[in-house]
């Protein structure tokens, strides 16, 4: 199965070797590029791609507002956001897999790294490196926890499934999951499809959100 990419970043040199690496790959296909949020939203409603590869600081709409914008469209919603960034501490990450990002990257990664991204992404895991992953939940953490909306959602998750997504939430796999609660990892896919069907969750990264946001993960579990 091909992986159809859509390749957003305002600096041309970047979407040329970008595109140069996943279209030496079989499984992967460049479809469309643009320049800015704008040119991505206008190029994904129209080549409706699996993975948009998308640099967060962009001129005119960014990539936060973009990727918001794509998230947000029914008819978008098998398309899924990867976030490039220049630093581990961009106060945009923890938004931009708040409003649907798959997960991020940073811009300096190994180029194994970016096609291994485009796959998780695709497959609809959360993409979410360790180092980077630890700076945005101490920064998430370090602030009181605002009142989400998406609170009264907790009540519609069994025990189990809360508890699952809070394994979740501190980076636990399907296979960790089982492991850890000594079920197989087709029942914790199961379970975690389940918690994301209910919250409305699009993909893993918006269940991790979700831990964090509801209190599900603390800081210190999300740390150690």
């Amino acid at each position: 199965m091909t992986i159809r990419v859509v390749l957003a970043d305002d600096q041309a040199l970047v979407r040329v070797g970008i595109k140069a690496l996943a279209e030496s790959e079989l499984d992967l296909e460049v479809v469309g590029e643009a320049a800015d949020g704008s040119q991505a939203v206008r190029m994904v409603k129209e080549m409706v791609p699996d993975v948009v590869v998308m640099d967060i600081r962009m001129p005119g709409l960014d990539g936060l507002e973009a990727t918001r914008i794509i998230a947000a469209d029914p008819d978008l919603k098998h398309v899924k956001v990867l976030i490039l960034t220049t630093f581990e501490l961009d106060e945009y990450v923890f938004e931009a897999l708040r409003v649907g990002a798959g997960g991020f990257l940073l811009k300096d990664a190994d180029p194994s790294e970016l096609l291994h991204a485009i796959r998780v992404v695709a497959a609809g895991e959360a993409l979410l490196s360790p180092s980077v992953t630890r700076r945005v939940v101490e920064a998430f953490m370090a602030k009181p926890i605002p009142h989400s909306p998406r609170t009264s959602l907790m009540a519609e998750l069994t025990d189990r499934e809360r508890e699952i997504v809070a394994l979740a939430g501190v980076g636990f796999s399907n296979q960790d999951i089982a492991t850890r609660l000594f079920i197989s990892p087709a029942t914790a896919r199961t379970h975690v499809s389940r918690a994301m069907q209910k919250i409305g969750a699009r993909d893993r990264a918006q269940l991790v959100v979700f831990a964090y946001e509801t209190g599900l993960v603390t800081a210190g579990q999300a740390l150690t």
